[in-house]
Order: C-alpha cells, then structure tokens, then sequence
C-alpha cells in the first residue's frame, strides 16, 4: 500500500545525491560511494513442515505463523535485530523501565537475540523469552531462560509478575491484539511497563519514487492479512489497543526504515542496506505462505512477486521506507492513577 506520509513523521528522508548519479544504471554494485561505505555489513515440540523449499512450524498448528523457522529464517530474523536497533539508536527499547527491573518477559521471541541483548543488559532481571518454535541458542546469559509456548492462548504467568513486557514485530501472528494485550496488561506489574514495536505494512517514497513491484508485493502482504484478521499495525491503533487495555502514559514513536542504501543520512544509510541484505529472505518469508496458502496463488506466482520485490528493493532508482511504530504505556499503581 502507498499513501502520503503523516505529517508527524517530519523532514523527509534526502536522498544521497551519489545515489542519483547514472540513473540508466539501477544496481547498488557500481555504487562506489555504497560500497566503501557499507563493506563491513556482510522433540515433539520439534514438529515442522516443509513447503516451497521453506521449513514451517506445526506444532500448534500450521496457521499461527506463515513465517518459516529455517536457518535462512533465522539469519534474516538476527539481522532484523540489528536492523531495528539501529532503528532505534542503539537502543533495545523506548519504554523507561529504569535501571534494575527485576521480571522481563519477551513475547515471540524468535532466536531470542533480544532478549539475550537483554539480559546482558539488566544483570538484575530473571528474563524469560517465548515463541512457537524451540530455535533459540542454548549458551545464554545465566539470568534468562526460553520456554515454548503460544502467547495466543490463555498465560500461566500470575499477575502482576513482570516490571516490562516486550512485544516485536508479531503483527503477522496476532487475530486478536485486544486479547493479547489483555494478557500483557494482566502480567504486567502495577507501575510496570509494557512496549510493542511494528512495522506498518505500508511503502511511501518523499521523491516520487516508488518502486511497483515491490509495492504490489506490499498491497498482497497487507489483503492476505486481513483476510485472516491480522491487520497491519498502525500508530493510532497502536495508541487505542493500548489505552483500551488499560495502560496510561502512552507514547507512539514511528520511524523511517528505507529500503535500499539510499538515503543520505548515513545511519539511515546502514539501515537500508541491512534491509537490501535481507531483501530475498524477507520477500520469500513474509509472502510464500501467504500468498499460496490465503490467497490462493500458485507456488510459481508467488515467487515471482517476491522476486520482484526484492529486485526493487536492490534498485538505486527507488527510494522508498516504511513506517516502523514504537509503542508503550504504564500500568497504573492504583484505581486514582488510571486516566
């Protein structure tokens, strides 16, 4: 989906201008100044499927998330880590959850490469991670543990039992995020915090650049995902799940990610060749299952939308980004603090 930026966003990304230089050329490789600048980025529980060349997860059922687990999967998820850290300038989140909380639960964890950072970080917190699929690394900080588990059904947390509870990029998994964040709100303790951080299944371009295949790639993500009841997330329905839930002091932060090596800026730079980097990965990732599986496409046609879309991704022409939405509230402490 393409539409005009929101205002809140502020200046628009700058385009480097030696990006715009050949224009007849539209690969990143003749890019001496991308180049130089970007040479050192380079059991039963155990039930899995394979499709379309993809390792799935099944264990609680083929339709909880059309994401494959393979280690192809799992290099594009680590990347995505470092992606969204540099998004977010170093830091591992915005909520203000102080220096030495005790409880932290990071939910759909995937290789747990969060809340490993995490735990290094907050030595005084019992960290927890969990996902649908076992794939996290055995050799972990002594203070964090991993459990598998459906954050979709009903939680054996007592309430009222973590200081902050962390929520990334599961938009793709989640039918109903009221309930969800129901759970969240229950578990989390009173002056607790809780953050769920997102990326809006939407392209815009600030130079009228956009890039057609890869927003029709975009525009199929975002139909099959709302044939199936998982919108994509946005800041005002981030603002009002989280309210609704409860939760007070509510903050929305949205960023820029480009896609592409692009923009002048040279973290925004960083980021968007990380993005290029796991172009292939992420088009097949996000749009295999569900492009052949809700959408009724053949295995054939969806690999060609995916490889259109990463074609454009790596062509220096267009310069497009996507919104990318933190958000976090405070639980109350008593019945006088709620708003």
């Amino acid at each position: 989906m393409a539409s005009a930026p929101s205002a809140s966003l502020g200046t628009h990304l700058e385009v480097d201008p030696s990006v715009l230089v050949d224009l007849d050329v539209d690969s990143y490789d003749s890019s001496s100044a991308f180049v130089s600048s970007t040479q050192s980025l380079s059991s039963s529980v155990d039930q899995y499927f394979f499709e379309n060349g993809r390792r799935y997860h099944s264990y609680y059922g083929t339709e909880k998330n059309h994401m494959p687990t393979d280690e192809k999967e799992q290099d594009r998820l680590d990347m995505h880590h470092e992606i969204m850290l540099q998004m977010l300038e170093g830091k591992l989140h915005l909520a203000p959850i102080g220096d030495s909380p005790q409880r932290i639960l990071d939910i759909g964890t995937g290789t747990g490469i969060w809340a490993v950072d995490c735990a290094d970080t907050y030595p005084s917190a019992e960290v927890i991670g969990t996902d649908l699929s076992p794939i996290q690394p055995s050799w972990v900080p002594p203070n964090l543990k991993f459990e598998v588990d459906d954050m979709t059904q009903e939680w054996s947390y007592k309430p009222d039992s973590f200081d902050f509870i962390h929520a990334r990029n599961l938009s793709q998994c989640i039918d109903h995020w009221d309930e969800l964040l129901s759970q969240i709100y229950l578990c989390t303790k009173p002056g607790g915090w809780a953050e769920v951080a997102e990326l809006e299944a939407k392209i815009h371009t600030d130079d009228n650049t956009m890039a057609p295949k890869f927003e029709k790639w975009m525009n199929s993500v975002a139909e099959a995902c709302a044939r199936i009841n998982r919108p994509t997330w946005t800041a005002a329905m981030a603002r009002e799940l989280l309210q609704k839930a409860g939760f007070v002091d509510v903050h929305v932060e949205t960023r820029k990610q480009p896609f592409g090596p692009w923009p002048k800026d040279e973290r925004m730079k960083k980021i968007g060749a990380m993005v290029m980097f796991t172009a292939d990965a992420g088009a097949e990732g996000y749009g295999l299952a569900l492009f052949t599986r809700v959408l009724n496409m053949s295995a054939e046609e969806s690999m060609t939308i995916c490889k259109g879309a990463s074609a454009d991704i790596k062509n220096k022409n267009y310069h497009v980004w996507s919104p990318f939405h933190v958000a976090y509230g405070r639980k109350p402490t008593n019945t006088a603090d709620k708003v």
